[in-house]
């Protein structure tokens, strides 16, 4: 029962059905500590991505350490790179279809449960990652000052993202296998909705 608990609540956390792409509607970021926390919550394509990231290593990790934290701590590192970048007003082509394609792929990942070498994994979510971070700073390049207390507070929420994505495919990584299957291609399904709208 308590396992059945554990995956109703990781459906809540893994699975947001509507979400709108970072298209500068909410570049009036407001800054602090607490709002940098929270900003990655209520954007639904790096929810799923950062969620999707610790989900991802639970399921593949042949051992519990070192190999679950390679990808988180691949794309937490490669966030906060991009996120400097978008600070200093260093422009990448195609931000958004870039982080649909993260969650398409993040999702397929989730979903086969495909297991790569633990640099590559991590090589290949920190490239992801790093358009992930580059909208997050072009937002807060936007606002007058707090960006480093922001992107802080952003940074904590990843790594608790990931961190619940980890305790989720963990608990459900010999039980509840359809769950996680699940999950996955509901964020690859969000991903390919968010490539149509910015193809």
């Amino acid at each position: 029962m308590r396992s059945l608990r554990h995956a109703f609540l990781f459906l809540i956390a893994a699975l947001p059905l509507a979400a709108s792409a970072h298209t500068g509607a909410d570049a009036g970021l407001h800054h602090g500590f607490a709002a940098g926390l929270l900003h990655p919550l209520t954007g639904p394509d790096h929810l799923a991505a950062m969620v999707a990231v610790g989900l991802w290593s639970a399921l593949t990790a042949r051992r519990a350490w070192p190999d679950l934290l390679w990808a988180p701590l691949g794309f937490a590192l490669m966030l906060l790179a991009g996120a400097l970048l978008g600070l200093a007003g260093v422009q990448l082509p195609a931000v958004e279809p870039m982080i649909a394609a993260s969650l398409l792929v993040l999702g397929l990942l989730v979903f086969t449960q495909k297991r790569l070498p633990a640099l590559a994994a991590a090589a290949l979510v920190g490239v992801f990652a790093v358009f992930h971070g580059v909208a997050h700073g072009q937002e807060l390049a936007a606002g007058e000052s707090g960006a480093a207390l922001t992107l802080a507070g952003m940074l904590a929420a990843t790594v608790l993202l990931h961190a619940a994505g980890i305790g989720a495919g963990w608990t459900l990584r010999r039980s509840h296998r359809w769950l996680p299957r699940l999950a996955g291609a509901a964020v690859a399904i969000l991903g390919v909705a968010l490539l149509g709208g910015v193809a």
